[in-house]
This record gives structure tokens, C-alpha cells and sequence, in this order.
């Protein structure tokens, strides 16, 4: 009887060792494994190496590049913005010789400076160059369709040499962009100066409601001496 018992648990006994053991080895390569990995973490410390620091270094190499890049370009950016309202300046002060000058030296720094054109053209149109101020006018378009400014004077230029018809159209054409006075101003002159009371005092008076100072320049205006005694026209610019 005490045979057979033993004969029983034998089995039993073989089995748990079995797991045993079994677990112990799991344990063991467990611990090997945390024990390499930590020593590879610690010699990477010493030698102060991160992973990917090589990849990290590049990128942020990169980015400094970038920012060096951007920096710059908004520098030369400012600069060019800087001398185009010099040469902005020069054409309202009626120096249109320097003005011209200024505006060159934009281009021949940046070609694409679409503002520069437009001022250039204006100022060749007042020095008597009807021609090339538009063609510098038109660069100015081709470059940025929607500039306002470059609409307005080739209206301006056009009005100048008494191209009417082609002055109010790129006046209603720059007012697609910008509800300018003096875009309404420009087509109420040019009516003026046709006798058309009515389209004088309609675009004069979209003048005024934006800016009422607009009332002093067209007291003096030889525009609206075609206009000036009609009753319309008197109550409109009366303070």
C-alpha cells in the first residue's frame, strides 16, 4: 500500500519540480535581459548618447538654417519696403526724377517688387512719358492683378493725358479692390469737366461720405469749373 502511494506522488512530485525549474529559467533570462539592458543604457550615458541624437542634431540643424533663412528674407524684405516709400514720398513731393531713381534701384534688387512698377510708371506718366509709364504700370499688374494702387494710377495716367473713357473704367476697376475717395474723386473730375451734373454729384458725393476733407479739394478744383455754379454742386461742398 505504502508502494502504490509512493508510485502515485512520484508523477506528482516530477511535475511540480518540472515547473519549477521551468519558472526559475524564465526568471532567469528575465533578469540577464534587464541586466544587459541597463548596461547598455549606462554606457550610452557615459559616452552621452541619446538615441537618435545624431538625427535630433541634423534636424535642429536644419531648423536653424531655416530660421537664418527667414530672417533674412524678411530683412531684405523690410529694406526693399523702406527705399519703395522713399521713392513713394519723392512722387507726392513732385520729384519725379528721384522718385523714378528710387524705384530702380528697388527693382534691380528684386525684380518681382510689383509696388516699385507702380510708383515708377506714375512718376514716368507726370514726366511726360505716357508710354512707358503705363508699360511700368502694367508690369506692376502682372505681377499683382489685384493691386489696387497700380489700378489707380494707370487710371491717374490716363486721365492725365485725357484718355477719359479708359480713365473711368480702371477707376471702377481699382474701387473692385479698394473703396478709395480719390477713385471716386478721379471719376467725378472727369464728368466735371464733361458738364455732367448729375454723374459729378454722384461720384463726388461717394467721395465725401468716406472722407469729408474731400470737400476743400474740390472747392479749388478746375476740374468742376464746368459744374461749379450749378446748385447740386454748391450744396454738396458747402461746410
Amino acid at each position: 500500500m505504502k508502494s502504490q502511494c509512493f508510485k502515485f506522488k512520484l508523477p506528482i512530485f516530477i511535475i511540480i519540480a518540472l515547473i519549477v525549474v521551468n519558472a526559475a529559467i524564465k526568471n532567469f533570462n528575465i533578469k540577464n535581459f534587464n541586466i544587459k539592458n541597463n548596461n547598455a543604457i549606462q554606457r550610452n550615458n557615459k559616452a552621452g548618447v541619446t538615441p537618435n541624437k545624431s538625427e535630433y542634431i541634423k534636424k535642429n540643424g536644419l531648423k536653424d538654417a531655416e530660421i537664418k533663412k527667414s530672417q533674412e528674407v524678411k530683412h531684405k524684405q523690410e529694406n526693399l519696403e523702406n527705399k519703395w516709400k522713399i521713392g513713394y514720398d519723392e512722387f507726392f513731393e513732385k520729384k519725379y526724377v528721384q522718385a523714378i531713381e528710387t524705384e530702380r534701384q528697388v527693382l534691380k534688387e528684386d525684380p518681382n517688387f510689383y509696388k516699385a512698377y507702380a510708383v515708377e510708371g506714375i512718376a514716368l506718366a507726370y514726366s511726360g512719358n505716357f508710354k512707358n509709364g503705363i508699360e511700368q504700370i502694367d508690369r506692376a499688374l502682372k505681377l499683382n492683378p489685384d493691386y489696387g494702387y497700380a489700378r489707380f494710377n494707370k487710371a491717374l495716367a490716363n486721365e492725365l493725358y485725357e484718355h477719359y473713357d479708359e480713365a473711368i473704367k480702371w477707376y471702377k476697376s481699382a474701387l473692385e479692390v479698394e473703396k478709395f475717395e480719390w477713385s471716386y474723386y478721379g471719376i467725378a473730375s472727369i464728368y466735371g469737366r464733361k458738364g455732367d451734373i448729375e454723374n459729378t454729384i454722384k461720384y463726388l458725393k461717394l467721395a465725401i461720405d468716406i472722407n469729408p476733407n474731400v470737400k476743400n479739394s474740390a472747392k479749388n478744383e478746375e476740374d468742376f469749373d464746368n459744374v461749379q455754379d450749378s446748385m447740386e454742386f454748391k450744396e454738396l461742398i458747402k461746410k
